[in-house]
């Protein structure tokens, strides 16, 4: 087979991956067929890794070497990383994604010359991989509630040294583009672009961060098809182009889901509300409750619906709300879940958890779908949610999370909360919904409290 036969076969090879990347997102798109997509897009990685191995001439035992090392790191966080602490891990990965096309831009750029279309590629990977990278970690730490990244960190003036910083990239392009040959500029670009994304993260709260992994996801596409540029990667730009793509749209999905701008997240803080003396205040009237009295309370339903929030994910209750849900649709009652779509810490986690626990399909409704019919509820059942739920959006205008549509769980008959306390959620502010006339409280560990209802249940 001549050269140019092969360079046609690898071509094709490129085309058939691109179109995996595609059908795979598409499947992705619903529950019942996200499994068969995400095996579709891991196809289409092989497939386009296989081809970039054999179309050139390379060091095959260091790439055997980053081979082993890199598939054991990703065996090992596939097995033991739980579910609850999939956000973070998503945000590294995009933070990895940054860090390595800066590396494969920088590589390029020392080993041989550039044209100028090739060195604006190079400039581009570097400061978006930059930015993502160090943005990542920044998430990462706010995710895991590291001390060091809990709070939001500003100063005054800081969106004038993030404007300098940014001509400061915007100069050191112009440079690096007429001296090609000057690796030393586009290193200390990485460095200043790895600044401004601290700056542009650091002073996110919580809260958001459903909004910045989204965003940083988005990024780090956009490093790999500019990546894709420098190299003269088909599969790389298309690959690159999608995720960049479905990051911007699931950011803006995001940001309407929270009422929230993407400039607003950007460059707001949203900062908790109220004091600790106004928590006390809302929650004088909390009445709290027992498992045998939530058992009796479902023992008389037609309608009951279960709002998952992150609490749930902690304590891995999934499974235990099932097996309740399978015991009271034997009596009749018919179960539903309400999905508020930044419920947890990373859009579809609580899909994700209840499809683990073969929670059929049909019975998750997104809040748009079910928020009309909530007061035709008999008991809802709210587990670890807290602002996917908090009345305050929709009543406090000068509320941090006024506006933000949520599950109108306070309209229904009768709201039984698990939670094991009365602390806030990610927006650090009270909720009046613990207090109010139709809410009762059941204090404990979510997966032990369900159980406890359970076994009640049977004995009603």
């Amino acid at each position: 087979m001549t050269a140019e036969q092969l360079q046609f076969v690898f071509a094709i090879g490129y085309l058939v991956a691109a179109v995996l990347f595609i059908f795979g997102l598409k499947q992705m798109a619903h529950p019942r067929t996200a499994v068969r997509g995400n095996l579709l897009g891991a196809l289409g990685m092989l497939l386009a890794v296989a081809i970039a191995l054999v179309s050139d001439q390379l060091h095959y035992p260091l790439i055997i070497v980053g081979l082993v090392i890199g598939g054991g790191i990703g065996a090992a966080f596939a097995l033991k990383v739980q579910m609850t602490s999939m956000p973070q891990l998503v945000a590294l990965f995009n933070g990895f994604g940054g860090v390595a096309s800066v590396l494969v831009a920088g590589a390029a750029l020392s080993l041989s010359p550039l044209g100028t279309p090739e060195l604006i590629a190079t400039a581009l990977t570097g400061v978006i991989g930059a930015v993502t990278f160090l943005g990542s970690v920044i998430a990462f730490g706010k995710l895991q509630e590291l001390k060091l990244f809990r709070k939001p960190f500003s100063f005054p003036g800081q969106q004038i040294v993030n404007a300098g910083l940014a001509l400061g990239l915007v100069v050191l392009t112009v440079l690096l583009v007429a001296n090609g040959s000057n690796t030393s500029l586009y290193w200390l670009l990485v460095v200043v672009a790895s600044l401004l994304g601290f700056l542009l993260v650091s002073p996110i709260g919580g809260a958001d961060m459903p909004v910045v992994i989204a965003l940083l996801n988005s990024y780090s596409g956009l490093a790999a098809a500019a990546t894709g540029f420098v190299l003269n990667n088909t599969v790389l730009i298309i690959s690159g182009s999608l995720v960049g793509a479905s990051g911007i749209i699931l950011t803006q999905l995001m940001c309407k889901a929270m009422n929230r701008s993407l400039t607003n997240v950007l460059f707001g803080v949203m900062d908790g509300g109220g004091s600790s003396a106004d928590a006390d205040e809302i929650y004088a009237n909390v009445r709290s409750t027992s498992a045998d009295d939530v058992a009796m309370i479902l023992d008389g339903a037609q309608r009951v619906v279960v709002v998952p929030g992150y609490g749930m994910a902690v304590a891995q209750a999934q499974h235990a709300v099932r097996n309740m849900a399978k015991l009271l649709e034997e009596r009749g009652t018919n179960m539903e879940y309400a999905i508020h779509p930044v419920a947890g810490r990373m859009p579809g986690h609580m899909n994700v958890l209840l499809a683990e626990a073969d929670v059929p399909y049909e019975q998750l409704l997104e809040m748009d779908q079910i928020n009309p019919t909530l007061e035709t509820v008999d008991v809802a059942i709210v587990i670890g949610a807290n602002d996917v739920v908090n009345p305050v959006a929709r009543t406090d205008p000068d509320s941090p999370i006024a506006g933000m549509p949520i599950i109108d769980v306070d309209r229904c008959r009768t709201v039984i909360v698990i939670k094991r306390s009365l602390s806030p959620g990610f927006a650090q502010i009270p909720n009046p919904l613990f207090a109010a006339d139709n809410a009762l409280m059941l204090f404990g560990d979510g997966q032990q409290a369900v159980l406890d209802i359970t076994n009640a249940l049977k004995e009603v």
